[in-house]
């Protein structure tokens, strides 16, 4: 019985190690933010956005994805095709450090130890939280720090299309949305002290932000074993 049940660990811990395959790179590209303060277009990248990307190939339809992104969201009435917006004149800039996990679903089969070209479109999904400053806007609109910061969780909604170049490396196009459960980055709702007093804009509406770039990874690993999926 003994004998057994190393021989099934053996196995077990064999077919883990030949499921790992990788990939770790970079992410670059743009970003624009869509809320109470600027223009509403939904890809109109006006700041640079910079970050790591890691994922995981569990399966040739899907893999776990994670990802930290910084950027600078900015908002300026000028640039809406709103002229109340244009007549108000508001204008903010928030730094945000987004950390973001979920799952990436591919529309064909994946098989990166494939070695012809191959390109598939791509879905991810998942959670993301991003780090940014507070402030309000006073009633002559000069842009007021509160001296705090906050946590905007949302739900990313990513569309690519990737292309494996050679077996080592991959490139791939996208356009995500992040959906937050915040009206607070553009300082439209500020915290209470200051809620009932600065609040503006439609408070039924939450922020959004958009990242549009590209990724390059390299891939690393054993050769995977899909058997269980």
């Amino acid at each position: 019985m003994k004998y057994l049940l190393l021989v099934l660990l053996s196995i077990l811990g064999s077919q883990t190690t030949n499921a790992q395959i990788y990939e770790f790179g970079i992410f670059a590209g743009g970003s624009n933010f869509i809320g109470d303060v600027g223009a509403t277009n939904y890809i109109s990248p006006n700041q640079v956005a910079l970050g790591a990307i890691v994922k995981w190939n569990r399966s040739p339809r899907h893999a776990f994805r994670a990802s930290v992104i910084f950027s600078e969201l900015k908002g300026i009435d000028s640039k809406s095709d709103d002229p109340r917006r244009i007549q108000r004149g508001y204008e903010f800039s928030n730094g945000i450090l987004e950390f973001s996990a979920g799952l990436e679903f591919t529309f064909f089969d994946w098989d990166l130890h494939d070695a012809s070209s191959k390109g598939t479109p791509y879905l991810y999904t998942g959670i993301t939280t991003a780090g940014h400053d507070n402030f309000y806007f006073d009633n002559n609109g000069t842009l007021t720090s509160e001296n705090t910061t906050s946590w905007a969780w949302g739900i990313p909604m990513v569309l690519g299309y990737k292309v494996l170049l050679n077996p080592y490396i991959i490139i791939a196009a996208e356009v995500g949305a992040r959906y937050t459960f915040t009206d607070e980055i553009d300082g439209s709702i500020p915290d209470a002290d200051f809620r009932e007093q600065f609040s503006f804009g439609n408070i039924n509406n939450n922020d959004w932000y958009m990242f549009t770039g590209i990724t390059l990874t390299y891939t690393f690993g054993q050769k995977p074993c899909y058997c269980d999926f």
